[in-house]
């Protein structure tokens, strides 16, 4: 970069607050992603673009396409955001309704029933287990029991 272009920091506003003055609500940062679920959507124009140190595009070139990258970007996400944001808050706020109701109102009263139901149902099973299947398994088990394999090397 040349002292003649004009630097990085040059289409930077800086504002300054009077350290007397109390900030308003407006001057807090706003926190969209508190719990940083999206932190891997923050791309720069420095993480897509970089010049190598032998190949380098007149100054202002350099400046313009950051400026011009950074804005196209914030826009073009302002513009489908726009379009896309009200339908699919509207979409996924009716399914989260649905699978609340849904869980609330079907899926906990039925897994209450089976946990009040199951202790005698568990009984009845084993009772039949044991009427039906014990006495076949332990007559195939004497029948198998007495069959001995040998095995040898020839």
């Amino acid at each position: 970069m040349s002292t003649l272009g004009m630097n990085a920091d040059d289409y930077f506003i800086e504002c300054k607050i009077d350290p007397g003055q109390q900030a308003d609500a407006s001057s807090k940062p706003d926190l969209r992603d508190p719990r940083g679920i999206n932190s891997h959507l923050k791309v720069d124009f420095s993480d897509v673009l970089a010049e190598p140190a032998s190949f380098h595009s007149f100054d202002k070139v350099w400046t313009w396409s950051d400026i011009l990258f950074e804005s196209s970007k914030l826009w073009c996400y302002r513009i489908i955001s726009l379009l896309c944001a009200v339908p699919v808050s509207l979409l996924t706020g009716f399914l989260f309704a649905f699978l609340g109701c849904l869980h609330i109102w079907c899926v906990m009263p039925c897994s209450q029933f089976c946990t009040i139901c199951m202790p005698p149902i568990r009984t009845l099973w084993t009772s039949i287990l044991d009427i039906l299947l014990a006495p076949l398994c332990s007559s195939i088990g004497r029948c198998c029991g007495s069959i001995y394999l040998t095995v040898s090397r020839k």
